[in-house]
């Protein structure tokens, strides 16, 4: 990855996260996944210096290869993401508002982190993997 900078930082913070659905329900797939997708892209497009690298997208959880400026923490951007993703999910997917309206959240708490240093190539082939474990099913 190459380095970015900022006014006086030079810098190179990606991070491998991992999240899934409120019980680990297995929703990410049809209208919801591509939907689900365009949310993130138009979100981490919306904060500057915010950048999916790589990404898939399981029926029951979410990778993504983060590229994350200093200047954000990691949890400030995950409950960003997560956060305005379900906003966004529920108003472009009403059926989706419906089946969950008892728990009133749609992802689960927390999330897995990782910083990618140097085994990069290793997260990468992990979240390519994931993408064919999940096609085969």
């Amino acid at each position: 990855m190459p380095e970015s900078s900022l006014a006086h930082t030079v810098w190179d913070c990606t991070y491998h996260v991992v999240w899934t659905p409120k019980y680990r329900r297995r929703v990410l797939f049809g209208q919801c996944r591509r939907q689900l997708t365009d949310i993130l892209r138009e979100l981490a497009d919306k904060k500057p210096g915010v950048e999916i690298v790589q990404g898939a997208m399981c029926p029951d959880h979410v990778h993504l290869c983060l590229r994350i400026p200093p200047k954000y923490s990691v949890s400030n951007i995950m409950g960003y993401l997560k956060g305005k993703s379900a906003m966004e999910l529920a108003q472009r997917i009403p059926e989706q508002r419906r089946n969950r309206e008892k728990e009133k959240s749609f992802w689960a708490r927390g999330c897995y982190v990782s910083t990618v240093g140097m085994n990069e190539a290793v997260i990468r082939k992990h979240i390519r993997q994931q993408q064919k474990a999940d096609m085969m099913e």
